[in-house]
């Protein structure tokens, strides 16, 4: 009975120290101020592009394909269910 306590009060301990831990912010650190920003140098807008329409060419194609498919299945249904109508009396 006394382990049960104990492990009951270990519990609610360590979900203390996380609820505590949990809300505090991390500390700030000084930014050094020079001229220029510590930004990424610029790509030229052609790169950019052309990185741009191949992720979204990358996305199209399998979406493409799957409105086929779901085509193909709609039309696939619409067979079933008339063979159904048919069939039945």
């Amino acid at each position: 009975m006394k382990m049960h306590g104990f492990c009951l009060s270990l519990l609610f301990a360590v979900a203390l120290v996380g609820v505590i831990g949990c809300q505090q912010e991390v500390p700030k650190t000084e930014v050094p101020k020079t001229g220029t920003p510590s930004a990424p140098a610029a790509a030229s807008k052609s790169v950019t592009e052309s990185t741009g329409q191949a992720v979204v060419d990358s996305i199209k194609a399998p979406l493409d394909k799957s409105r086929a498919v779901e085509g193909t299945f709609e039309k696939a249904a619409g067979k079933t269910a008339d063979t159904i109508k048919d069939a039945a009396p």
